[in-house]
């Protein structure tokens, strides 16, 4: 099993130079019908790819944020602008995309206090932005395949997993948070199945997980969000598991609307709920999820999907693109630096000390 295409990379514009050079990224709003390239030449395309949502998942756009970076350091060499000064413009335009992943905020203030550090404007400071940048992108890679490790040893073969929004290739720099999990647990079982719902207003879980595990010959059903209750309570389901956008000090973790109807109905029927995701992901300075800002999205996606209209003209819509599940529904977290069990609010804390169990009990 192997995936042919690339979510994000740094292109060189040039044969045997590094620097210019541009971001190409799969065009998500395509997806399932073309596989499009597209590359992104400044910041400003940059916010606009993720602002509607031509790119998406949290690690995703830590990462995008990151090279947007490096393009506006190309920019100032070209202006004869200082490089500091045109990252600090550039961070404003980013920060102003998507308020609810962190990660972006985590890879852009690396990149921003890597670029503050340096004095020169010239080549071989965009070069070192570049490195930083795709250092980034690497240690984002290396998460996933831990995440991948950690998750599948919750994966009994013959397991069939429910799954929400996309949380694999598409959405982070390497195979996933939750679907990273999937694919390991199909390399170790190959008898491994996932039921993706569809997610709603934009139908993430059937246009892109689905095709994702499809191009890697996973079997995949799709399902409507609100069939997912009663295939838990028929017993078809070993596990949810799910990815996070943000997570707060005390467990409790925003993902993709529907998220949290989805651990209340594992909760019932006493199925684990799991969420998985990078340090990256969690913010330790917010104490609950009540703290974390959601993003409302445009009515149009609610009431006119594709461009027709599924309500009559004038109504009112609500369209938050997350909601919080609160930390007692969730069965356990999955890092890159182990399995965290509840309590949170204890365990959280050795995550970032590296102090986690690994799902046999013995201190990482």
């Amino acid at each position: 099993m192997a995936a042919d295409f690339v979510s994000i990379q740094w292109v060189p514009l040039e044969p045997g130079t590094r620097v210019p050079g541009v971001v190409r990224i799969i065009d998500q709003t395509r997806l399932p019908d073309d596989l499009v390239y597209r590359d992104l030449t400044s910041v400003s395309a940059v916010a606009e790819a993720i602002a509607s949502l031509r790119i998406r998942g949290a690690p995703l756009l830590g990462i995008a944020a990151g090279y947007a970076v490096v393009l506006a350091a190309q920019q100032a060499l070209l202006r004869k602008r200082p490089i500091a000064d045109s990252v600090r413009d550039a961070a404003e335009t980013i920060r102003g995309t998507r308020p609810t992943a962190v990660d972006l905020f985590v890879g852009l203030n690396r990149l921003v206090e890597a670029a503050v550090r340096m004095r020169s404007s010239e080549p071989a400071a965009v070069e070192r932005l570049l490195a930083a940048a795709e250092d980034f992108h690497e240690s984002g890679r290396r998460a996933c395949a831990a995440i991948g490790r950690y998750g599948a040893d919750l994966i009994p073969p013959g397991a069939r997993i429910l799954t929400y929004c996309n949380t694999g290739i598409l959405a982070t720099g390497g195979e996933g948070t939750a679907l990273a999990a999937v694919y390991q647990a199909y390399r170790r079982h190959g008898d491994i199945g996932v039921f993706a719902c569809e997610t709603r207003p934009l139908w993430q879980g059937a246009r892109l997980t689905a095709w994702e595990l499809r191009q890697c010959r996973i079997p995949v059903t799709v399902l409507c969000d609100n069939a997912a209750a009663s295939l838990l309570a028929r017993g078809e389901v070993h596990c949810v598991m799910v990815g996070a956008d943000r997570i707060a000090a005390n467990g409790d973790a925003a993902n993709k609307i529907g998220t949290f109807p989805l651990a209340l109905a594992a909760a019932c029927h006493g199925i684990p709920f799991y969420v998985l995701a990078p340090t990256t992901s969690f913010d330790t300075q917010i104490p609950t999820g009540a703290q974390i800002p959601i993003e409302h999205r445009s009515p149009s996606e609610v009431v006119r999907p594709f461009g027709r209209n599924i309500a009559p003209e004038g109504v009112g819509v609500y369209s938050p693109a997350f909601d919080v599940t609160p930390a007692k529904y969730i069965s356990a977290l999955v890092t890159e630096r182990g399995v965290v069990y509840p309590p949170f609010q204890t365990n959280i804390p050795r995550v970032f000390r590296q102090e986690c169990r690994d799902p046999s009990g013995e201190k990482k």
